[in-house]
C-alpha cells in the first residue's frame, strides 16, 4: 500500500506532467511588447529569390514633398460625444467633431495633403487611406510605416490622387475600436456631377447611412445617378434597388468593363469594399442596405420598398473581358494564403484563434516580392466563418473561384469577400515598394492575428508593434 506521501508525489508529478506542457504553449502564445515588422514571422518567397539591395527605408517612400497641394485638409481627431441623426447621442470618435468625418474630394492628378492632429485621443491615432494605392509611408499603419500619434501632436500625409474611384479613410491604431466608434470618412476622387454617396456603417448596432439612422433622402442629381456605395462595417452587405434597374460600373475604384443591366438581384458589398451603381432616377428609388429600417431614397415622392433578392450579380462573370495588361502565366512568385482556426492560447488567452498557412500570429509567413515581380496568389478559408481580405497598397485581379476561371470584366479588388470553404486565385504586379499589412477587414478578427504582409526586398521599417508609442495597427 502506497504511502500518503507517495500519493501526493504522484499526484503533484501527474499535475505537473498536464500544466507543463499548457504552460509552454501559454508562455509562446506571448505576442512581445516590442516587436519588429522586420523579425516577426517567417519569409515565404513564393519561389523567387530571396534577396536583393537592401537599405531603402519606409520613411522615403513618401508622396511628393516639395509641391504646393491641390488639396489640403486639416483633420483634428477627438474622443467625444457626438449625434446620429434620427438615433441620438452616442459617445466614440469624430474628426472635426463629426463623425463620418469630413469628405475629401480630389481630382485625378491632384497632390492631396492631410493634416491630422490628435487632441485628445488616449490611445494614439493615424489614418489609413484605404483602397488608395499610395506611397507606403503614407499608409497610416501604426507599427509599419509610422509610429501612432500621440495626443497633442501631428501627422501630414501627402499623396496624389493617381486613380479616380470611390475610396475611404479610417484609422489604423487600435481601429476594431476606433473605426466602429466613428472615426472614418469618404475619400473620392474625380467626382462626377451625378454623384449620390452612400457609405454605410454601424455604430453599437445602430446602422447607418452616412451617419443617419432610418429613412434617408437626397435629391436625384439628374435623370441618372451614380450611387457610390461603401461598406464601413466588419461584414458584407447586401445592397439592392427597389423601383429600378441598375448597372455595375465600378468595383473597389476601377471601372467594370461593358456593364450591363441588373434587375430582380442584390449585388454583395464586402467589409470595406466599394460599389458603384449607375441608376435611372425619373422616378424615386430606394437602396436597401442589408435590410433593416436604415435605406436611402433617391427623389421625391413614395419609392417602393422590396425584400432583399434572392439571387446576385456575379463579379465573376458580370461584365466583358478585356486584357489585364499583364500575364499571370509568367508569374515569378506564387503564394498560398490558408486561413484556418484551432484551439490554444493568443496572446495568453485560451480559446479558438485563427491560423495563417497554419501558424498563429506572429509566427505567420511574410509574403516577400521584389519590384517588378508578377505574383499570384491562392487565398483558401477553412476557418468557419466569412473573411474579407485586404492588401493594402495594391489592387488584385480574381482570376478564378473554386476552379471557375473568371470570364467578366477584370475583377479588381482590394477587399475580396471569401467564404468559409472557398478558395480564390488573385494576381497582381509588385509595382510600390514598402511593407503592406494583408489582412482580414473583419478589424476584431484581424485584433485576434489574422494579419501578415506583403514586404519587398530591399525595404525596412525602423517602426515597433507596441514600444513606447503603443503602436496597436489592429
Amino acid at each position: 500500500m502506497r504511502s500518503p506521501s507517495r500519493r501526493a508525489l504522484v499526484a503533484v508529478v501527474a499535475t505537473l506532467v498536464v500544466l507543463a506542457p499548457i504552460g509552454f504553449f501559454w508562455q509562446r502564445s506571448l505576442i512581445p511588447n516590442d516587436l519588429s515588422p522586420m523579425t516577426m514571422g517567417y519569409a515565404d518567397y513564393g519561389g523567387g529569390p530571396a534577396s536583393a539591395h537592401h537599405g531603402t527605408d519606409v520613411s522615403r517612400l513618401t508622396g511628393p514633398v516639395d509641391q504646393t497641394p491641390d488639396v489640403a485638409v486639416d483633420l483634428v481627431a477627438r474622443e467625444e460625444r457626438f449625434d446620429i441623426p434620427g438615433r441620438g447621442p452616442m459617445d466614440g470618435y469624430t474628426l472635426n467633431h463629426t463623425s463620418p468625418g469630413p469628405r475629401i474630394v480630389a481630382k485625378q492628378g491632384d497632390l492631396v495633403q492631410v493634416t491630422l492632429r490628435n487632441e485628445n485621443v488616449a490611445d494614439g491615432i493615424t489614418l489609413h487611406w484605404h483602397g488608395v494605392d499610395v506611397p507606403n509611408a503614407e499608409d497610416g499603419v501604426a507599427g509599419v510605416t509610422q509610429d501612432a500619434i500621440p495626443p497633442g501632436k501631428s501627422f501630414v500625409y501627402r499623396f496624389v490622387a493617381k486613380d479616380a474611384g470611390t475610396y475611404w479613410y479610417h484609422s489604423h491604431q487600435v481601429s476594431h475600436e476606433q473605426v466602429q466608434k466613428g472615426m472614418y470618412g469618404v475619400l473620392i476622387v474625380q467626382p462626377t456631377a451625378a454623384d449620390v454617396i452612400a457609405a454605410v456603417h454601424t455604430y453599437d448596432k445602430v446602422r447607418t447611412v452616412n451617419g443617419e439612422y432610418g429613412e434617408r433622402r437626397v435629391r436625384a442629381p439628374g435623370p441618372i445617378a451614380r450611387v457610390r456605395l461603401i461598406n464601413t462595417d466588419n461584414g458584407p452587405m447586401a445592397i439592392w434597388v427597389d423601383g429600378a434597374s441598375y448597372k455595375v460600373v465600378a468595383v473597389d475604384g476601377t471601372e467594370v468593363n461593358a456593364p450591363t443591366e441588373v434587375s430582380g438581384k442584390a449585388v454583395l458589398v464586402t467589409a470595406g469594399g466599394r460599389v458603384d451603381l449607375e441608376i435611372p432616377t425619373v422616378k424615386a428609388v430606394r437602396i436597401g442596405l442589408g435590410g433593416g429600417p436604415t435605406t436611402l431614397v433617391i427623389g421625391d415622392g413614395d419609392a417602393p420598398t422590396g425584400g432583399e433578392p434572392r439571387d446576385r450579380v456575379d463579379l465573376l462573370s458580370y461584365g466583358a473581358a478585356k486584357p489585364l495588361g499583364f500575364d499571370p502565366v509568367k508569374a515569378t512568385r506564387a503564394f498560398r494564403y490558408d486561413i484556418g482556426r484551432r484551439i490554444g492560447f493568443f496572446d495568453g488567452k485560451p480559446g479558438l484563434w485563427w491560423t495563417i498557412n497554419g501558424h498563429q500570429y506572429p509566427d505567420v509567413p511574410m509574403f516577400v516580392v521584389s519590384e517588378g515581380d508578377i505574383v499570384r496568389m491562392t487565398i483558401k478559408n477553412t476557418s468557419g466563418q466569412v473573411h474579407p481580405m485586404h492588401l493594402h497598397g495594391h489592387h488584385v485581379v480574381v482570376l478564378s473561384r473554386d476552379g471557375v476561371r473568371a470570364t467578366g470584366s477584370p475583377w479588381w479588388t482590394d477587399s475580396l469577400n471569401v467564404e468559409d470553404k472557398e478558395t480564390y486565385e488573385v494576381a497582381f504586379v509588385a509595382d510600390n515598394p514598402g511593407i503592406w499589412m494583408d489582412h482580414c477587414h473583419n478589424l476584431p478578427h484581424a485584433a485576434q492575428g489574422l494579419v501578415t504582409h506583403l514586404m519587398y526586398t530591399g525595404v525596412t521599417t525602423p517602426h515597433h508593434l507596441g514600444g513606447s508609442p503603443n503602436n496597436q495597427p489592429e
